[in-house]
């Protein structure tokens, strides 16, 4: 069984290089975009089966970009997580209302973190 594939879309690279390293430590495949556009690329080359999406990012914002992906037949399979800090009430149910198929807040948890990203793709 080949090593699942993550994209991480954040622009905190502190996010990003603790994640990488999470993740990399059990088993998965990790690229990173800082911005959608930057996003949209490593889709097509890395074609990852999990994106963890942080939800403010410069210009296009991570949500837009949720839907965008979900209404393309070739991509809406892609698991796609909200990965934010956003804990306010009704913010997990507009990020679903926006496509994404869970949700994992920040700061993560370095101990069952790998373990939720392995279980929302086996969901997925």
């Amino acid at each position: 069984m080949s090593a699942p594939r993550v994209l991480v879309v954040d622009d905190n690279l502190m996010n990003i290089e603790l994640v990488k390293f999470v993740l990399g430590e059990d088993g998965f495949l990790v690229d990173t975009a800082l911005d959608a556009s930057e996003a949209l690329v490593r889709i097509a080359s890395f074609q990852p089966e999990l994106i963890l999406m942080d939800i403010q990012l410069p210009g296009m914002d991570g949500l837009e970009l949720t839907r965008m992906l979900k209404a393309d037949p070739a991509l809406k399979h892609i698991v796609v997580l909200a990965f934010t800090a956003y804990a306010m009430r009704g913010d997990e149910a507009r990020m679903r209302a926006a496509g994404c198929d869970g949700y994992l807040s920040k700061p993560i948890d370095v101990s069952t973190f790998a373990a939720s990203v392995r279980a929302s793709l086996a969901a997925g």
